[in-house]
């Protein structure tokens, strides 16, 4: 379940649309790519479906009485190719820690305590020592504890290495999110610090078209591209608390499939009007790759990587409780599928 323009000016979500090959998404696409986010689904629902029922879609649930024990697993996936290209993995523990943090957050849970998986080809002790310091400072920021890990050295599977984790929370059972947005709820957001570790595969192919991981970014000549796309995923325990002291009916962690990720908040229209602005690493990414503006958003989190459905009435109290928090939208009623509008751009 793996897997974020501002540089010239204007409307983010609307540069480059005069372009006739990303207005019929003629361009580079996820899909295209490597990566059929409608297929992970399916296969995804196929082992669901296999294992048994699941409670919650970002965390699994489990009653233990009075609280619920929840739990979520997840990985960096490909962003790990660009810390290899510039051997660089100093900020991946972080992401990893975040991908699964932020899940349980979503899900209305207290992200406690965390455990990573490290497989490698071979054994490097400066690879491990960066990673380790990632997690150190994402478990700081998530305000969990690091209680133990693996390693494993397969030569005959891995390439290379992969890095994975599982984190553990707990909520009151009245602390966690119903799940369901009702019509007429506003909709918080909280801004990105970038890509986050979702994407990465259309990313990549896009940049490296005519650019090496090492040039410099063009928008900051400061940094490389490569730095561009590590800059770690945002963790956002912060914003758990004041989503709970509001009666916060159902949040989403904007990752994979970019902002088809509201619609996992209930089967309405959701209406955004005000998102935060996209960073410049994403008008890099559809300016390289010649990507349409819809796909993007269904691909990135384009500047926003958290949101919640909030009663209107507290929306306000909710965004001011945090130092970045706002209203961008609101949810309408629907039937059928959910349906995402970001500043008119409709999503499926």
């Amino acid at each position: 379940m793996t897997e974020d323009d501002r540089d010239s000016g204007g409307d983010p979500a609307q540069q480059g649309t005069d372009d006739s090959a990303n207005d019929d998404e003629a361009g580079l696409t996820y899909a295209a790519a490597g990566v059929d986010i409608a297929g992970q689904e399916a296969a995804t629902a196929a082992l669901v479906g296999a294992a048994g029922e699941f409670e919650g879609d970002f965390a699994g649930l489990l009653d233990i009485g009075d609280r619920y024990l929840a739990l979520a697993a997840d990985g960096v996936g490909t962003k790990l190719l660009v810390a290899e290209a510039i051997d660089d993995y100093s900020t991946i523990g972080i992401d990893c820690v975040a991908m699964n943090a932020n899940d349980l957050v979503a899900a209305g849970v207290d992200p406690v305590a965390f455990v990573d998986y490290l497989a490698v080809e071979e054994p490097d002790d400066e690879t491990a020592e960066q990673i380790g310091e990632g997690l150190r400072v994402g478990a700081e920021r998530a305000g969990v504890a690091l209680v133990g890990g693996e390693t494993a050295v397969m030569p005959d599977v891995i390439r290379g290495l992969d890095i994975a984790g599982t984190c553990a929370g707990l909520a009151p059972k009245d602390g966690v999110f119903a799940g369901v947005a009702e019509p007429g709820d506003a909709v918080v957001g909280w801004p990105s610090s970038g890509i986050h570790s979702n994407g990465l595969t259309l990313a990549r192919e896009a940049v490296t078209r005519d650019h090496e991981y090492t040039d410099p970014f063009p928008p900051d000549p400061d940094r490389t591209v490569g730095e561009e796309l590590l800059e770690p995923t945002r963790i956002y325990s912060e914003v758990l608390a004041p989503l709970r002291d509001h009666d916060a009916r159902a949040a989403a962690h904007v990752t994979g499939g970019g902002w088809t990720n509201l619609a996992r908040m209930g089967e309405h229209r959701y209406e955004v009007t005000d998102p935060f602005d996209a960073q410049p690493v994403f008008g890099f990414v559809k300016r390289e790759g010649d990507v349409a503006d819809r796909e993007m958003h269904r691909t990135f989190n384009m500047g926003t990587g958290f949101v919640a459905a909030v009663p209107e009435d507290d929306a306000e109290a909710v965004a001011a409780a945090t130092d970045d928090g706002r209203v961008i939208g609101h949810v309408e009623e629907r039937e059928g599928e959910g349906v995402v509008s970001v500043r008119g751009l409709e999503l499926s």
